[in-house]
């Protein structure tokens, strides 16, 4: 749908004329009346605060001309799950898991102090992926990418040679990882994830299934 059309139905669902939207978002009964007909859109400041009256994301508003991700845990986005500042506007960059009302949920991006700032954390994911891709496990492609992701989401239990079944991380904790398809092809794929002072591979079928340990490293 174009933004002229979103506009007119968000307008109409709320009960609005033209001239009351006008006046809610500072702007002038024609400024309306050209949006709804396509004539021009509407600038940043405007999007915001229309965004905050009619409650979705300036993406929304502009016909989704991109497809939002997380850039925390790689999520894909939409009104429904992408986070809000304090003030209740859209933050369309992280969803609202990993960020809530100005604040970040996950313990790794607490830890940006403990880092050195994000510049600090981009360092340390890169140093992650350096040593991840010098293991050259057999089958495990080049990883180029970690995101954050919740331990409860990630911590499989795995069946070692002794037949003890064990967990390797905190369901309350957050790790840095990925998941990657095997290079040999089949229904496994492989698991990445790291620590402060870990990194472990695995591979296990869809929605983790059958998982099995290939490597836990202290680092």
């Amino acid at each position: 749908m174009e933004s002229k059309n979103i506009i007119f139905a968000l307008r109409t669902k709320k009960g609005l004329s033209q001239d009351e939207l006008a006046e809610k978002v500072y702007v002038t009964r024609q400024a309306v009346s050209r949006w709804e007909n396509g004539e021009t859109t509407p600038n940043t400041e405007t999007l915001k605060l229309l965004s905050k009256l009619f409650d979705v994301s300036i993406n929304t508003l502009l016909g989704s001309p991109r497809q939002m991700i997380c850039h925390c845990c790689g999520m894909s986005l939409d009104d429904a799950t992408t986070s809000k500042e304090i003030d209740g506007t859209f933050n369309e960059e992280y969803c609202k898991w990993c960020y809530h009302e100005g604040e970040f949920s996950l313990d790794f991006w607490k830890r940006y102090q403990e880092l050195g700032g994000e510049d600090g954390f981009d360092r340390f994911k890169a140093q992650l992926l350096d040593e991840f891709n010098a293991l050259q496990i057999p089958g495990l492609p080049k990883i180029e990418k970690l995101y954050v992701l919740s331990g409860s989401f990630i911590n499989l239990e795995y069946m070692l040679p002794n037949g003890v079944k064990i967990k390797f991380l905190d369901n309350q904790a957050t790790y840095l990882g990925n998941q990657l398809p095997c290079e040999f092809g089949g229904s496994r794929c492989f698991g990445i994830a790291a620590g402060m002072d870990f990194l472990l591979v695995c591979t296990y079928e869809a929605e983790g299934a059958n998982p099995e340990l290939v490597l836990y490293r202290k680092r």
